[in-house]
């Protein structure tokens, strides 16, 4: 068996949706399974849809996903360049080869007589004709021309593109390694253009021949590509690489609430499909991010690969190193897989609920700087994460279980407390704080024991005066257990808030 070689070829012309980045998954983890190789090819070639920026953001995507490249233009290798738009001469070549072999021609209609061609043939039966094998026949191209009148054209330098010459109600199979034999009949298909007129490839062309230079031994792909599928197999045929064509495997789309999932549903419904932030260069609008969103890379690719594949047990949770040594592209499902945003924050809390105290500080530097959070010491900030590490679903949910660690609370929710706020409990309070001053050590335990002991001697009950406690010290009815939030703050802290507290409360 030759080696493993995949690739994943996408266009620089936006952000890394989500079922991008799960082709590239299923690539990289085919290959590093078979210990081959993962190429990462730019397919820029339609220049009108580049977008500047978008090739870089797509590497700092894998870079995050932990899917980086053994081969690309960022990493180099031996069958570049990998670029499309750096390869022009090489297709040339290969469209010209195939015009002479007669599985190609030659076709000079302008843009108008394209249109014209489409309003005239229109019918209710056939509604947008398409440049197939039966409208050739009526079009300006070298298989209408003559020789001469082909050659004059050429010679003038009269603006032409080259089609692939479709055959006539012939049968192309496909043996899909997800779906089995798929059959195409090619009255179905027209004859795309594979040199356009600035001798540029599309991408029909450059992808044959760049897997075949780039000896890419499979090919998995989306399904949206299954319709390009037969003209890519008769290049190969036509090309005469036949013997050395790759294996297929089509993947099943992610879908969401309404069909394919769109970066539409994320503007709608507020969850992510971009690995990253992308802001559309179109509308300016800012679509989410996974990353953005607080999702562990780990996390992402762990739920990402079963979106469409599982192992055979009930297995959820694996690191990328499991992932490689199980995954099979045969057990890919080829129905489509349902995106549950639920379930992939679920994903992220288990992965971290994993992370270690010092793994989990590594992680929320932004978030700190975001929030204006500096200046705090390793051990207390290891201390706070030690208390609400377990309590984050995403990243981001860090400063919403954590500020009032770092700032004393502005307001109080007094709705909770001022219906039973009573003299009673605010000598209980008075009479806590010189308790707080004895305690000794400042732990959380000891601070509890303070505590029910004195509500006893006050005959009142401590599950009574816990929520305004909590409400003195964090602002709300929300947090770790009160005892606990009281031991990190520390003796003078606490001690500070109850103070202010109790004269808001009254």
């Amino acid at each position: 068996m030759k080696k493993v070689r995949v690739r994943f070829a996408p266009s620089p012309t936006g952000g890394l949706h989500i079922g991008g980045v799960r082709t590239v998954l299923y690539n990289y983890l085919f290959a590093k399974n078979h210990g081959g190789d993962f190429i990462l090819r730019i397919e820029d070639t339609d220049q009108n849809r580049y977008v500047k920026g978008a090739e870089e953001y797509i590497f700092d995507c894998l870079k995050w996903c932990g899917l980086e490249a053994d081969e690309s233009s960022l990493h180099g290798g031996e069958y570049g360049p990998y670029r499309q738009s750096e390869r022009k001469e090489i297709y040339g070549e290969y469209g010209e080869q195939l015009v002479k072999d007669g599985f190609a021609y030659y076709a000079f209609d302008t843009a108008e007589e394209l249109e014209k061609m489409r309003q005239d043939l229109k019918t209710e039966a056939n509604p947008s004709p398409q440049y197939d094998h039966s409208i050739r026949r009526k079009m300006r191209n070298s298989l209408t021309l003559t020789m001469d009148e082909t050659k004059k054209l050429l010679d003038a330098g009269i603006q032409h593109v080259i089609r692939i010459k479709m055959p006539e109600n012939e049968t192309v199979f496909l043996n899909d390694v997800i779906r089995g034999e798929i059959h195409f009949n090619t009255d179905t298909l027209d004859d795309k253009v594979l040199l356009k007129a600035d001798g540029m490839p599309t991408y029909h062309l450059a992808v044959v021949v760049d897997d075949h230079l780039m000896e890419i031994s499979h090919v998995f792909r989306g399904e949206e590509w299954l319709p390009s599928a037969p003209v890519h197999l008769l290049l190969w045929k036509y090309l005469g690489w036949e013997k050395h064509m790759p294996k297929w495997a089509h993947l099943p789309l992610i879908l969401g609430p309404n069909g394919k999932l769109s970066k539409r549903d994320a503007l709608k419904y507020g969850f992510p499909v971009f690995a990253m932030n992308w802001t559309d260069p179109k509308t300016g609008e800012l679509i989410a991010g996974f990353r953005e969103k607080g999702f562990l890379p780990e996390a992402f690719i762990n739920f990402l690969a079963l979106l469409g594949w599982n192992d055979g047990t009930e297995q959820e949770i694996f690191t990328k190193e499991e992932l490689i040594k199980k995954f099979s592209i045969e057990r890919v499902h080829s129905g489509g897989a349902k995106f549950d945003y639920e379930k992939a924050k679920w994903f992220n809390h288990e992965w971290i609920k994993r992370l270690t105290i010092d793994e989990f500080r590594l992680r929320i530097d932004k978030i700190l700087a975001d929030n204006n959070i500096a200046g705090i010491g390793k051990d207390y900030l290891d201390k706070v994460i030690a208390l609400v590490k377990d309590r984050c679903i995403l990243l981001t949910d860090f400063y919403d279980q954590s500020h009032f660690f770092f700032k004393s609370p502005a307001e109080y929710d007094l709705n909770a407390v001022k219906p039973k706020w009573s003299g009673g409990k605010k000598r209980f309070f008075d009479l806590f704080v010189e308790e707080m001053k004895a305690t000794d050590p400042w732990e959380s335990a000891f601070i509890e024991d303070g505590f029910k002991k004195l509500a006893m001697m006050q005959d009142m009950k401590p599950g009574e005066l816990q929520l305004p406690f909590r409400i003195m010290l964090v602002g709300g009815k929300f947090g770790p257990p009160v005892f606990d939030i009281a031991a990190v703050l520390g003796k003078e802290q606490t001690i500070q808030r109850v103070h202010k507290a109790i004269v808001a409360f009254d």
